[in-house]
This record gives structure tokens, C-alpha cells and sequence, in this order.
């Protein structure tokens, strides 16, 4: 038989049978679909992810305190939500020594935080906030932009002023919709006066937290809140933002950055510090997420093995219907090699056709989730990435399932003896 007598045979045999062949069809759609749509929502939160931090600039860097021997910490410090590090020694003095021109000519700006929390309450109305200590360069190396006000000023910080800049949460939360600026509010007791209003960051992890916090001079968190110096009397921190002159120089940048804290803290072996570049924080991320995706595949692809399951079985069973009309097909003088391409032939049909209806769902789904705002209005919208690469592996996998399950209920069809066929009631 040529290829052609094949295809239209097989192709006779599954129509004449279409619910059975609807139902088998159905396993490879679901497992297919699932592949797709599943590492779909993994590639698009890692991109996500990726994107925001990506939004902090390419020429970031970050320093907190622990070596990084000691399990460092190479996330950056606007991912956590209270404090850490209190044992190390990053001190205000230390970021004042990175603004230095002659020994740091890479580095464009410095902003020290230093993190805590707290309950804010205006009128009736109250929330528990990320509450952060800075100075203000803090406002351009982290890119934000004011809705209402103006930011921390040097002075603010010489003083310790008794004056915030609220996320666009909080202050939603504190005094609705209307400009809070000049208006006053309680944090653990003491009083404060709103100067700014940061625009909203947009939804996602990221933008969340920052609509979320309240910053405050530094000299203030230090003198009201957190009062903690090193064996020197040195007001700690936090951590210690960098900017870079430029995207090009931040490996020059974290080398003079390293050069000046080994050198304060008269270190001669183990960093008691971690610098660390957006690059490699986005690196991270990504082999974090990277494990992730791979389990949502993992849990995909199941059900794929499960479609190709069902084909074997549904094969074998037509082997067992049609042993009659094998005996007499080689009777006739068909080869086993006949029979044999036209029972892999219906297999690879049923996975083929079954890849395709679910790579055309797959897309529907992904492109229907994509940009929906499912996790309420302060969620961000929901992103998803089809990989165009893990759509055609999964409709190949699909396919070559077909050819592996499908291949021993062929071969057992075209092992069989004509006689004992034509014999078989």
C-alpha cells in the first residue's frame, strides 16, 4: 500500500467510530492545552517579575549587609517588608564615603534606607505600612515620580523633620482621593505631616509594595524609631543604594564600592557585606522562577502522558475489533509492514489532530487571561507569555506520544497469524 491508501484507510477507521475517537482525542486537547497555557502563566509572571525590577534601571546596585559566603543577601532590600541585617555594620557614614570622586569617579548618586514599620492613623481611618528611612537622592535612583507635593529635602533630614511622602495606597487608605499635602497623621504615636505623594507604581509585587510605604527622613527613623549604632556610635543601615554613572561602568562601580567598605571596615579576608548589580538580582529571579515554570510543565506534561495512554488503550482495542478484517487484509496479501503503518498512522492522527485543537486553545486561553485583572482592582493585571518555541515542542511531544503508544498495538495487529485471525470470533 502507498502512503496515501494508508492515510485514507486510517482515516476511514476513525470516522466510523467518532465518538470513540472524539473521547481519545479529548486526553491529547486537554494535556496539550494545559502545557500551554500553564507555562504560559509562568513565563509571564518571570517576565513580570523581570520587568519590574528591570523599571529600577539597568545601572543599579545594591549593598546590604552579610557576606556573601554566609548566604548573602543578594535580593534587594525593597523586597522585604521589615528588617534585616542589624547585626552587620553598614553605617550612614559608609554611603556618605561612596559620594567621593577621586576613589569612586563610577558612582552617580547614593541613598542610603533604613526599614521598618508601623501603624499610620488620619481621622478614622488606619493602616500598617512599610515605613523606610531615607535621603533625597532615594526619589531618582528608584525612579519615582510625585503625584502631589514634593519629596525629602537635605534639610528634612538635617532636622529630622517629622514629615512623610505617602504610596499612593496609603494614602488613598488615610484620606481617600483628595491632595493630603499639609495634612497630618499619627505613626506609633507621633505626629507627622504629608509632603508628597508618590504616583502609583502600577500593579504586581513590586508596585504593590511601593504604593504601600511611607518614607520618612532618614535622621528621623534613626532618632524615633530605630535608634541602633554600631560599637563606634554609627547610626546603622539598612542597605546602601548605588547608582552608576552609567549602564557601562557598573562593574567598575561595584569594584570601587568594594575597594571603599573593605577598606572602613578593615577587612582582609570575608566581605561582612554583598554588592549586588540589578543584573545579577534579575539572574536570580529568574533561576528562581525558572524552577516554577518547570514544575507547572511537569504537572502539564502528566496529563499529556495520560492522552497517550488513553490512545494505546483505545488502539488496542481496535486491534481486538478488527482482527477479522487483519486475517483477511493479509489473506489478501497485505504485508505486516501494511498493517502495521496503518495502525501507527491512526495513532499519530488521533495525536496529531489532538495537538493541534489544543495548541489553538492553548493560544485562546493564554490570549484571554492576558492582561485581565483577576486579582481584584489593586492586583495588577494578570500577564501571560506563549512561548512559541514550548508550543510547537508541546504539539511535537504530542505527536511522538501518538507514535510511542500507538506502536505496540501496531505491532501486535500486524504479528498476527492470518488463519488465527480469520478463526477469531
Amino acid at each position: 500500500m502507498n502512503p496515501l491508501d494508508i492515510l485514507v484507510t486510517a482515516l476511514a477507521s476513525l470516522t466510523s467510530n467518532k465518538l470513540r475517537a472524539g473521547l481519545t482525542l479529548l486526553g491529547i486537547v486537554i494535556g496539550v492545552t494545559s502545557v500551554i497555557t500553564l507555562l504560559a502563566i509562568g513565563r509571564g509572571a518571570q517576565s513580570s517579575i523581570t520587568a519590574s525590577i528591570e523599571e529600577l534601571g539597568s545601572n543599579l546596585v545594591t549593598v546590604t549587609p552579610g557576606s556573601p559566603e554566609a548566604g548573602g543577601e543578594l535580593e534587594f532590600q525593597f523586597l522585604s517588608s521589615g528588617r534585616r541585617g542589624r547585626e552587620s555594620g553598614l553605617t550612614l557614614d559608609d554611603a556618605y564615603a561612596l559620594i567621593d570622586p577621586v576613589r569612586a569617579p563610577s558612582v552617580g548618586a547614593v541613598a542610603p534606607e533604613k526599614n521598618t514599620g508601623g501603624q499610620l492613623i488620619a481621622g478614622g481611618a488606619g493602616i500598617g505600612s512599610r515605613v523606610i528611612g531615607v535621603t533625597p537622592e532615594f526619589q531618582f535612583i528608584r525612579n519615582y515620580d510625585l503625584k502631589w507635593g514634593a519629596f525629602i529635602s537635605a534639610g528634612h533630614v538635617i532636622n529630622s523633620a517629622s514629615v512623610a511622602v505617602l504610596g499612593s495606597g496609603v494614602s488613598e487608605t488615610l484620606y481617600g482621593f483628595r491632595n493630603p499635602v499639609g495634612q497630618t497623621f499619627k505613626l506609633n504615636g507621633s505626629q507627622f505631616t504629608v509632603v508628597g505623594v508618590l504616583e502609583s507604581q502600577g500593579g504586581g509585587i513590586f508596585g504593590e509594595l511601593s504604593d504601600q510605604q511611607a518614607l520618612i527622613p532618614i535622621t528621623t527613623v534613626h532618632n524615633r524609631m530605630l535608634s541602633d549604632r554600631t560599637s563606634a556610635g554609627e547610626m546603622k543601615v539598612d542597605s546602601i543604594n548605588v547608582q552608576a554613572a552609567s549602564s557601562e561602568a557598573v562593574d567598575q562601580t561595584i569594584e570601587e564600592v568594594t575597594s571603599i567598605l573593605r577598606q572602613r571596615h578593615r577587612i582582609t579576608d570575608v566581605d561582612d557585606f554583598t554588592v549586588t548589580s540589578l543584573q545579577q538580582a534579575i539572574e536570580s529571579v529568574q533561576q528562581a522562577t525558572n524552577v516554577f515554570v518547570i514544575f507547572l510543565g511537569s504537572v502539564a506534561g502528566i496529563s499529556l502522558l495520560v492522552g497517550g495512554i488513553g490512545i494505546m488503550n483505545i488502539m488496542l482495542v481496535t486491534v481486538t475489533e478488527r482482527t477479522r478484517e487483519i486475517g483477511i487484509r493479509k489473506a489478501m496479501g497485505a504485508k505486516r509492514r501494511d498493517i502495521l503503518f496503518q495502525f501507527v498512522a491512526e495513532s499519530s492522527m488521533l495525536s496529531l489532530t489532538g495537538g493541534l485543537v489544543g495548541l489553538l486553545l492553548g493560544f485562546l486561553i493564554a490570549s484571554a487571561l492576558d492582561g485581565q485583572s483577576i486579582f481584584g482592582p489593586d492586583g495588577g493585571d494578570f500577564r501571560v507569555a506563549v512561548d512559541r518555541m514550548t508550543a510547537g515542542l508541546a504539539v511535537g511531544v504530542s505527536i511522538g506520544i501518538g507514535l510511542f503508544f500507538g506502536i505496540y498495538p501496531a505491532m501486535r495487529a500486524a504479528r498476527l497469524h492470518p488463519i488465527d485471525a480469520l478463526r477469531y470470533e
